[in-house]
């Protein structure tokens, strides 16, 4: 039996930014509702199809990422119950591809669909404090690996985020090597990179760029998948 063919992602459309903007002025179920049809077919049904797409990219590069385009999107209602901003709506549409093809699975490729901008990230964003301690001691116990891949990203123009960074080492690292001292006081490790606004709107061109991407930073995905399995 034949396999079901790829949907064709051509690109996000111009109305995917202009929905998510108009979205954070009408924060009402009222006004989602009336322009549910929108959300479908300029948000939801395109980053599924981007998702596929993503995933067929990843095995043709030999990634060991993928995405069910069911699972691997994230909602646009927002989690209000323990958070001070209470806007129902998300105006941003995101979605990853990782080793399972779900959100829950550590380390991921991750694309950020925003008014406000759009960008790539890859890496590992708030691992379990098991994780986190064991790709801490993996960094200082293979450290020439580790600032292999520091100065391989940063020849690629890209950086560890310091984003939630500890302002000193943690307990058990303060006497570590000082070139260490930024990845050990990073609580994600996560490397990001801005795409543009007309990028998105190239089908072709966003999926080989995202996964020209996963590929510069699989290095650190490999490392931290071995320090955390």
């Amino acid at each position: 039996m034949p396999k079901a063919a790829t949907p064709a992602f051509p690109g996000f459309v111009p109305e995917t930014l202009k929905f998510l903007k108009a979205l954070g002025f009408h924060q009402t179920r009222e006004w989602f509702e009336e322009n549910r049809a929108l959300y479908v077919g300029a948000v939801k049904e395109p980053l599924e199809a981007y998702v596929a797409a993503l995933s067929v990219a990843c095995a043709a590069q030999k990634l060991p990422l993928k995405g069910d385009p069911k699972k691997a999107t994230f909602r646009l209602n927002r989690d209000v119950r323990f958070s001070k901003n209470k806007q129902p709506y998300k105006t941003n549409a995101g979605c990853v591809v990782t080793r399972t093809g779900g959100k829950g699975s550590p380390g991921l490729l991750y694309t950020h669909i925003s008014p406000e901008g759009c960008f790539f990230a890859a890496g590992f964003y708030h691992p379990e404090p098991p994780q986190l301690l064991a790709m801490r001691k993996t960094i200082v116990a293979k450290r020439t690996a580790w600032l292999t891949i520091e100065t391989k990203l940063k020849d690629a123009g890209l950086v560890l985020s310091t984003n939630e960074a500890l302002k000193r080492n943690p307990r058990d690292f303060q006497d570590a090597d000082e070139k260490l001292w930024p990845a050990l006081r990073a609580r994600n490790f996560i490397i990001r990179k801005p795409i543009t606004d007309k990028l998105i709107l190239d089908g072709p061109k966003l999926v080989a760029a995202a996964a020209e991407f996963g590929k510069t930073t699989l290095p650190l995905l490999k490392f931290g998948w071995a320090a955390m399995d």
